[in-house]
């Protein structure tokens, strides 16, 4: 990691001078990605590619990275109205540790694995280990264990001498430095990792034909905005009135299948 001359004494900081320090260690985060974008662009091919042939996208990660795992794969659902198995996160101490840290979890090299072996991972599937110093022992393990198996590998990492980098088939090392608290990387390192998992899956979905134009045509109608999204899109894309839109969803079910009926009609 890049070694950024952060002010010391917190404690002693105002407030603005607490969110300057913050905002200006978090732009270096951009920079970062921008310097990795063509190993993004390998990992974004490669998890669209094994999605297209039907194949499916795994995350793992502790703590911070893996919980950050989970919330990409659940927003893809609602988002682009795919199948809940397409995309799935697993943390290091399972489902309990999404609002709790489980002790000593992430320090088992050999039970990623056995949880990818539960969700029936195989060679056609394809695994993103998340870990901001490359060496948590959970993730580590895991994509070890898996590339011995001939499956897929990636990672995104923050350490460019990380021990995770020796079983990624497709590495994505973003630099982005020493955090603006020592060593809590879910400040910067966690902001990448966000930013990164976005990319991967909105391109992905994106290419896989989830998104016309730039409204998301398959997303899940499961509240009043999604409604009036929905309602919009199809009085924009026809001539149907707001009333005659919501009939239309209601009847089909989908923005999708409602335009599809409408053109057919």
């Amino acid at each position: 990691m890049k070694e950024n001359n952060v002010d010391t004494g917190l404690e002693g900081q105002s407030l603005p001078q607490l969110l300057e320090g913050m905002h200006a260690t978090t732009l270096e985060v951009y920079q970062a990605i921008d310097e990795a974008m063509p190993q993004i662009k390998e990992v974004c091919e490669l998890v669209y590619k094994t999605l297209e042939d039907g194949g499916r996208l795994f995350y793992i990660g502790a703590g911070t990275s893996g919980r950050l795992g989970i919330l990409d794969a659940s927003e893809c659902p609602p988002t682009f109205g795919s199948d809940p198995k397409q995309v799935v996160g697993l943390v290091a101490g399972g489902d309990q540790a999404i609002r709790n840290a489980v002790e000593f979890a992430e320090d088992d090299e050999d039970q990623a694995f056995k949880d990818l072996l539960a969700q029936g991972i195989n060679k056609e599937d394809v695994i993103v280990g998340i870990a901001a110093s490359g060496n948590t022992p959970y993730v580590v393990g895991g994509l070890r264990d898996a590339q011995q198996q001939g499956i897929a590998t990636a990672c995104i990492t923050c350490n460019a001498k990380s021990k995770l980098l020796a079983y990624a088939d497709k590495p994505i090392v973003v630099d982005t430095g020493e955090e603006f608290i020592h060593g809590s990387t879910r400040l910067k390192a966690g902001s990448a990792q966000k930013l990164i998992l976005n990319m991967i899956t909105t391109t992905t979905f994106i290419r896989l034909g989830h998104v016309q134009g730039r409204f998301m045509i398959d997303m899940q109608l499961a509240n009043t905005k999604l409604w009036r999204r929905g309602i919009d899109f199809l009085m924009k894309q026809t001539n149907l009135s707001a009333g005659e839109a919501r009939d239309a969803l209601e009847k089909h079910g989908s923005v999708r299948k409602a335009l599809q009926n409408i053109h057919n009609a």
